[in-house]
């Protein structure tokens, strides 16, 4: 199918980019801006729901399209300028999701027609000096592409029809995407980075609705990244933005509020809540916002434990500490009080900061460094094998029907989290508090604090 076309495309060249190309999807609501960024990331990473406004922040993912990568952002719906509250915030955050990205894909509904907010779209994205492509999409076959040329009413050099729920047209648009970012390339590569880079860890930012994650990102990366309401639910999508401190890439990943499962009802709520936990499985590390003002509840235990289970890193982030009153306000108390009622989390750190003021917030990336670093570590086999050793001396693992298992070996088969294989005899009779006192002890032998230790047993064995 070609390409709808009229007068020569007069977008201005942008600045080459020095990273991958940054695109932002924008549109008005509702007309299938998150169907398309889960179709060019292979993935559902939006959530798509046929009522408008359901994307409300930034959401980014790497998507690939042959050998060429980008960074896509889909953006919530941008609406009419009289609107204010969140869908006020909504649209200025796809308006500067379009400034800062090397070209943008606006989406139109081809089936809706022409809107007075999609000239108003138009109008302000004329003035960008990048790339702009222009998608009418929900058209299903091309007999309904002709619906799309009234869309050339707004002095467009060219449209593509497209259907983004089945992938109709939207291979052609990506190729002409990637031709308007060739032609206004830098002829000079820009220069070599000298600085060693490791490879990026992504921190989910987790937590109960309304506890501050939203603006700790936003403290975090020093912008508006994320919005920002006093209304739970605010965040849906989880919204990844890259980011660097010192030499470490990252990954900031803000989620949807996790709330106890009875009381999640609304569809829309529950799967942001299950996208939530998806994104603490695809990070290395997780940060625990819990709310200083509240107390502790079985709710950020179980936030916590499920990232924990799942071999994350953890750290607690212990936010509006300025709200608490100055009499109360006492760091070491708050944490006895929350390692007394969840033994199960006396070895995860935690920092106690203020998003809304900046306060403390210097104290969050040493502290991943550290954790990563931890989650990351190398145990040396002869010092794993002489702490096995003076555990075992210290406290004999218990007799099972007059048999006790025996140690023999102990190697580390894997990081992040640390994982430690150890070979024994009868291992099936080892008990459950044993492998704790095990766990233990490597943990405290080696400062393993903040990661979770898996512990393997192996059977040797028997030559023939």
């Amino acid at each position: 199918m070609a390409r709808m076309t009229g007068e020569r495309n007069d977008a201005l060249p942008c600045e080459p980019p020095h990273r991958r190309a940054v695109i932002a999807i924008v549109g008005r609501p509702n007309v299938g801006k998150s169907m398309l960024f889960n179709r060019l990331v292979r993935a559902s990473r939006a959530i798509v729901d046929s009522r408008p406004g359901v994307t409300r922040d930034r959401n980014m993912a790497i998507a690939r399209w042959g050998e060429r990568e980008i960074l896509l952002v889909d953006t919530g719906g941008y609406e009419d300028a009289e609107r204010s509250g969140i869908a006020a915030a909504v649209r200025a955050q796809s308006a500067l999701a379009a400034e800062q990205a090397d070209a943008v894909i606006a989406v139109f509904d081809g089936r809706a027609g022409l809107n007075p907010v999609d000239r108003e779209l138009v109008a302000r994205l004329r003035h960008l000096r990048k790339p702009v492509l222009y998608a009418v999409n929900k058209l299903d076959t091309p007999a309904q592409d002709d619906e799309a040329a009234e869309f050339f009413a707004l002095g467009l050099s060219a449209v593509f029809p497209i259907a983004a729920a089945h992938g109709r047209g939207v291979e052609e648009l990506m190729e002409h995407l990637f031709e308007q970012l060739a032609a206004v390339a830098s002829e000079e590569a820009p220069a070599a980075e000298t600085v060693e880079r490791t490879s990026a860890v992504t921190l989910a930012i987790v937590g109960k609705p309304n506890v501050g994650k939203s603006s700790l990102l936003n403290r975090l990366v020093g912008s508006e990244r994320a919005i920002v309401d006093a209304t739970p639910g605010t965040t849906r999508d989880p919204v990844d933005t890259p980011f660097r401190y010192g030499q470490q890439e990252y990954v900031l990943v803000d989620t949807a509020g996790i709330r106890h499962r009875p009381r999640v009802h609304e569809r829309i709520e529950r799967a942001s809540a299950v996208r939530a936990l998806r994104a603490i499985e695809r990070a290395e590390a997780a940060l625990v916002v819990i709310d200083a003002t509240q107390v502790i509840s079985d709710q950020d235990a179980r936030i916590a434990g499920y990232a924990w289970e799942q071999g994350r890193a953890l750290l607690f982030v212990v936010n509006k500490w300025d709200a608490v009153p100055r009499p109360e306000r006492n760091s070491a108390r708050f944490l006895a009080e929350l390692y007394a009622r969840y033994a199960s989390f006396t070895d995860v750190p935690a920092v106690f900061v203020s998003a809304r003021t900046g306060a403390g917030i210097e104290r969050i990336f040493p502290a991943v460094e550290e954790l990563v670093a931890v989650h990351r570590q190398q145990l040396r086999t002869v010092e794993l094998n002489k702490v096995l050793a003076e555990a075992t001396r210290a406290q004999a693992p218990p007799s099972v029907h007059g048999k006790r298992p025996r140690f023999y070996y102990a190697a580390q088969t894997a990081t992040a989290p640390p994982t430690i294989t150890i070979f024994a005899s009868a291992p099936e009779l080892l008990q459950l508090g044993y492998e704790r006192y095990l766990a233990n002890t490597f943990r405290t032998a080696f400062r393993l604090h903040g990661t979770p230790i898996r512990l393997r047993f192996r059977g040797r064995e028997r030559r023939q």
